[in-house]
């Protein structure tokens, strides 16, 4: 009986564990509605609305007053100016709602009439006055002197209208209207230099200026009269002051500082190759070749083509400037919007330059290109100036000097001292000069193929489309004059165009947002910056 027992009990606990093991396998697979599954995630970045940008040798916020280019670019989100430049160097409305030219010398400007001083005061054609009366103050000695040289005056004709009157028609005049726009109120009964004012000046931008325990600091203007139109993710941006570019370069490196620009033609030397990024961008400095375009040689525009082709652009940028500049074949070629799809191209080609002068009649004999005219031997031997001082364009003359000689053209250097050299660009007498130009921000090319022009260029049709753009402001219309001009360039070529410096914007890559320099302004689009 026994043993029955415990064999039964055998049974039981052998079916049980069939029972268990079934359920185990073929058991119900659905999770426990209660379950809850746990997730990771990333941490979302912190948004930190914040920059700081660097100073060195501060002088003043106000930027009337102020040599330090640092400044000016930062003024740019303090203070505004009537009319503004964009990203492709195109005119446009600012302060003014309108402008027009109404004679070859006079200029009637309409100022919107919703702005506010940061004080709250309105924004008035008197604050305009009061403006350009310091930029022709000889005390006050400001860089916005040279945009107002030639206004003899400014009429008030209400409070939202002012008429400018010239000495003479300047070509392009309204880009001189980009100069910040100060507080007639806020200055008032004050002495403009030297009042602690200028400490924290009104201005009536996206930014206004705030001291805190004596550092600079850009709040938000929340009563921006554009916040309607645009965002600004920013609320602060501060201000931080150094001694020299090296103090700039070690607080980068740690951290200190989110953006920094700079010219150096060897900036990896001083912040390393990685961790950062940079948008570069054309400067303003354009190097270039004229010719004398009354020389009995360079009359002809063939000789004046086979020199182009015989110059090797890339390998004067290579070998005397590292790769850190331009090449450059017109002066447009900073960004303006009117250089179109017709570009200027005159690619090292000394195939090219040889057939050219084959063509024209020259012939080649004893290591030079000779022509007879009027029963002379006309040999291919020119002069070609420059500065002696200016130790980087002597190089390039002595670089041009063995490409022309490859090609066959003799090259006599003259290296005249600075009044020997001022004497040769005002009396024209060389065959070619290396000089050099601050391109200006308007399309004024006066400068190349105007009266009195470096060249001694004379072409009806050029003179005529350089006295017809100065009064047309249909875009579409001026493209077609400058398309014109460009197409008599590459076929005269009076100047060679040869390369211009480069500008770098270095930033962390914390900094994010739409970035996107140029030589007029770093901050296009900083309502869409932040850090992180």
């Amino acid at each position: 009986m026994k043993s029955n027992i415990i064999k039964y009990i055998f049974i039981a606990i052998v079916i049980g564990l069939v029972i268990y093991s079934a359920y185990i396998i073929y058991g119900n697979k659905e999770e426990p509605e209660n379950k809850v599954e746990t997730v990771k995630t990333e941490q979302e970045p912190e948004v930190i609305t914040n920059i700081r940008i660097p100073v060195v040798n501060f002088d003043t916020i106000n930027p009337i007053l102020s040599k330090n280019q640092n400044i000016q670019d930062i003024s740019r989100l303090v203070y505004e100016p009537l009319l503004n430049i964009d990203e492709n160097y195109k005119i446009q409305l600012c302060l003014a709602s309108e402008w027009s030219k109404t004679t070859t010398t006079s200029y009637v400007i309409k100022l919107k009439n919703n702005v506010k001083w940061q004080d709250g005061n309105m924004l008035t054609a008197k604050d305009v006055q009061f403006t350009i009366d310091k930029l022709k103050d000889a005390n006050v000695n400001s860089i916005y002197a040279y945009n107002v040289q030639h206004v003899i005056s400014v009429e008030v004709i209400d409070d939202n209208t002012i008429r400018i009157n010239l000495d003479k028609e300047i070509p392009f005049f309204e880009y001189n209207l980009t100069f910040p726009i100060m507080s007639y109120r806020y200055f008032e009964n004050e002495d403009f230099i030297n009042t602690t004012r200028n400490s924290t000046p009104v201005g009536t931008g996206r930014f206004k200026v705030t001291l805190e325990n004596d550092n600079i600091v850009l709040k938000q203007n929340q009563n921006w009269w554009n916040n309607q139109n645009e965002t600004t993710k920013l609320t602060q941006i501060y201000i931080v002051k150094y001694n020299n570019m090296g103090e700039v370069y070690n607080a980068f490196k740690i951290g200190n500082i989110d953006l920094f620009t700079t010219s150096s033609l060897e900036i990896e030397n001083y912040i390393g190759t990685i961790g950062y990024n940079t948008k570069e961008y054309m400067g303003r400095e354009l190097d270039f070749i004229a010719f004398n375009c009354n020389s009995n040689v360079l009359s002809n525009k063939e000789v004046r083509q086979a020199i182009s082709y015989a110059i090797d652009k890339q390998n004067i940028v290579s070998a005397i400037y590292s790769g850190k500049y331009y090449t450059c074949n017109f002066p447009f070629e900073y960004g303006n919007y009117l250089y179109g799809d017709n570009k200027v191209s005159y690619e090292y080609n000394i195939e090219n330059a040889r057939k050219i002068l084959q063509d024209n009649g020259w012939t080649y004999n004893k290591k030079t290109w000779q022509k007879t005219k009027d029963y002379k031997t006309i040999r291919l031997r020119l002069n070609l100036v420059v500065n002696s001082s200016n130790e980087k364009r002597v190089q390039v003359a002595e670089n041009i000097k063995a490409s022309l000689e490859n090609l066959g053209i003799t090259v006599n250097i003259i290296k005249a001292n600075d009044s020997q050299y001022k004497k040769y660009l005002e009396n024209k007498n060389y065959d070619m000069i290396l000089t050099g130009i601050y391109t200006p921000y308007s399309p004024d090319l006066t400068t190349y193929f105007g009266e009195n022009n470096l060249a001694n260029f004379n072409n009806q049709e050029a003179n005529n489309i350089i006295k017809e753009v100065n009064n047309i402001t249909d875009e579409k219309l001026l493209k077609e004059k400058y398309n014109q001009l460009i197409n008599i360039y590459k076929e005269e070529m009076p100047y060679i165009y040869l390369y211009t410096n480069r500008k770098t914007l270095v930033y962390s890559l914390k900094l994010l947002g739409e970035i996107t320099p140029n030589n007029y302004n770093i901050f296009y689009n900083i309502g869409s910056w932040y850090r992180q």
